[in-house]
């Protein structure tokens, strides 16, 4: 799957999905709506149309990623953390560094990502 295709909205809200989870154990809609700063009825909409592609179920209150949803929502996050942290690193301030990694990690194909961090990190080993 060429998750590219999917599209960056799609990408936070499942990124946004799984730090819900990863923080309080579950999520719920109006959670994904507070941390991405949408309205309730703009985020449902958002959420019906994930659970049609697949990514999520929505069980009761409980918002589940699914398998693609969950490989999905995880490359972002993980590219989100490491480019925050490398930009933070090389002293940009903690805010425009989160907000272009937000930026970074929607843009860069996984094996560029890949790339770039394994080359970060022969220099720097600290780098996770």
């Amino acid at each position: 799957m060429d998750r590219t295709l999917i599209g960056k909205s799609k990408e936070d809200y499942l990124e946004a999905i799984l730090i819900q989870i990863n923080k309080n154990g579950a999520c719920r809609s109006t959670d994904v709506a507070t941390q991405l700063g949408f309205s309730k009825p703009s985020a449902s909409i958002a959420l019906k149309k994930l659970e049609e592609d697949g990514y999520i179920i929505r069980d009761d209150w409980k918002i589940v990623l699914t398998d693609s949803g969950r490989e999905i929502a995880q490359a972002t996050y993980e590219k989100h953390a490491f480019f925050t942290g490398w930009l933070e690193r090389v002293g940009i301030d903690k805010k425009t560094a989160e907000d272009e990694a937000c930026l970074m990690e929607h843009i860069i194909s996984r094996d560029s990502f890949l790339k770039i961090r394994e080359y970060l990190k022969e220099r720097d080993p600290s780098l996770g």
